[in-house]
Parts: C-alpha cells; structure tokens; sequence
C-alpha cells in the first residue's frame, strides 16, 4: 500500500513538472519582441553596476598634450604629454530604441605617464617641469550609430585615480613650493571626466578621439569629496532620466543630446572645482589636467 502511494505521488509530481516546463515554453515561444527588449534592457542597467561582466577583453593606447594648472600656485606650470594603456572589457549591443543605435560600455583599468620630457623639446627653464605617474578604474558609456559593420560611438567617462607627482623644478617663492612639497608628499587621491568619439572601423579596431579634466586632490577630506560627489551623482541621475524621455520621443537625436548633455555636466562641475577642489564645500584648489587624447583600441 505505501509502495502504492509513493508511486503515485511520484507520478503526479513529474506530470507536474512535464506540464509545468510545456507551459512555460510555450509562454516563452509567445513573447514579443518588445517584451525579449525590456528583459534585455532590464539585464544590461543591472550590468552597469558590475565591474566586470561578460565582455570582450579590450586593449587601448592613447597619446595625448596636456595642460596642467593650479590656482594657488603662481609660477607657470610647464605643459606635457601623456602615454596610458588601458585594459578592460567592453560591450557593445543594439539598444532597445532602434536597430541602428548602439549601446556602449568599456569598464577598465589604466595606467598613465604625464611628463614635461615627452614634449620632445628641452624642459623649459621659466617653468615648473614634472612626470607624474597615474593608476586607477574607469567606465566609460555612451551610444552611437551603426554604420553597416563599422560604427560611430559618442560616450563619457568617469575615473578614480591616484598620481604620484614629482617636480622636478623649485618654486620661486616659499609659498608656491610649499604647495608643491604637499601635492609630492605621497600618492593622491583624484577623480577625471572625459567626452570623446570612439570610430570602430572593425570588430578588431577602434579609433579614439577625447577631451580629458582630471583633478588632483592636495589632501583627501573624505567627507567633503562624499558630499560633492552625490550631487554630482544626483546631477546626473536626474538628467539620465531626461535624456531616457528624449530617447523615446526621438531615437536618432538621443546619442548626441546624451553625448552633449553629460558632458557639459561634466565640464561645469570641473570648472567649479578649479577653485575648490571639494566643491560647494570650503576647500583648497586641485591641481588640474586638461588633455587632448587619440589613440586606438583593440577589442578581441
């Protein structure tokens, strides 16, 4: 009798499970294509808070002339070039929008040399000379326009860095070295925002073409950085969902307004800590990087 009853049960439990996975697909062989879309979209948001997720390894080289400046420090700094070598993973796919708009994100790390030395010419005897070597992770996002095989990316980025500056000059005056002895007392903390175009000739190949304000921290004040950085967090999660409206009002335009609108975001909230590093908060000046950056990427 208990043989009977286990045998039964068993029955109707894997008749169960047979019914249960037929319903199931055939729910799945139904689904439209914009519901295969929200799940997609759904996968990727997620994704973005994923330092690595399942990307394609990608290698970049970027060369670029740099200007460096301090508002505190009255001798003119000397201008420099820039070598970085980035390793991360991108991912590339078709948006939910539209067919020809592509969704892009590159999570990597970096490492970066910024010296007077690389400009080619003698170091300038009237300036403050320098190499700084820089490290740290950043993610990179945007949209784009596929052009047949190749495509046209417009994107922004974000940075957490640590430089290790050296002068290699003396300050006229006491004051400008004792800002200098302060950058160069160890490695600092700092953050940078880039806009560029990224020209994806293959699915090897990609071109580079971006504008980079790095700043420098002189001394790391954790909570006043907290407090700039969530409303600069807060900035651009109330213009995320405006360019998500301008996206479904008008596909084609939504690249650019995201390419355009982010990083004048950027821009403003950089220009305001040329003068306070921690801004809004009462705060010493950074020391500042803008760089004009090419390069070329390999994604495999």
């Amino acid at each position: 009798m208990k043989y009977e009853i286990k045998t039964t049960f068993y029955n109707s439990v894997s008749k169960f499970i047979v019914i249960f996975s037929v319903t199931l697909f055939a729910q799945d062989s139904t689904e439209t294509e914009k519901d295969k879309w929200e799940w997609s979209w759904e996968i990727d948001e997620v994704e973005q808070w994923l330092y690595f997720g399942k990307k394609m390894p990608t290698i970049s080289l970027l060369y670029g002339i740099t200007d460096v400046s301090d508002e505190s420090i009255s001798d003119p700094l000397s201008d420099a070039n820039l070598l970085e070598l980035q390793l991360g993973h991108t991912k590339r796919k078709t948006s939910r929008y539209a067919e020809n708009i592509l969704k892009f994100n590159f999570k990597y790390l970096f490492l970066s040399y910024i010296s007077s030395e690389l400009t080619g010419g003698s170091e300038n005897q009237n300036e403050l000379n320098f190499r700084n070597w820089r490290f740290g992770f950043a993610g990179s996002n945007g949209y784009g326009y596929k052009l047949g095989k190749a495509a046209i990316i417009l994107y922004s980025s974000y940075s957490y860095d640590w430089t290790k500056v050296d002068f290699t000059d003396t300050a006229d005056n006491e004051s400008d070295q004792i800002t200098l002895d302060r950058f160069e007392d160890g490695i600092r903390f700092g953050t940078s925002n880039a806009g560029g175009i990224k020209i994806v000739a293959t699915s090897l190949i990609s071109l580079d073409v971006n504008y980079q304000r790095s700043i420098v921290f002189e001394r790391h004040l954790f909570w006043k950085w907290a407090g700039s950085a969530v409303i600069e967090a807060l900035a651009n999660g109330l213009l995320d969902a405006f360019i998500k409206e301008i996206f479904k009002s008008s596909h084609q335009a939504g690249p650019i307004v995201n390419f355009l609108l982010k990083n004048a975001l950027a821009y403003g909230i950089y220009e305001l800590r040329q003068g306070e590093m921690n801004w809004p908060f009462s705060s010493t000046p950074p020391l500042s990087f803008d760089s004009f950056r090419f390069g070329v990427a390999f994604t495999f």
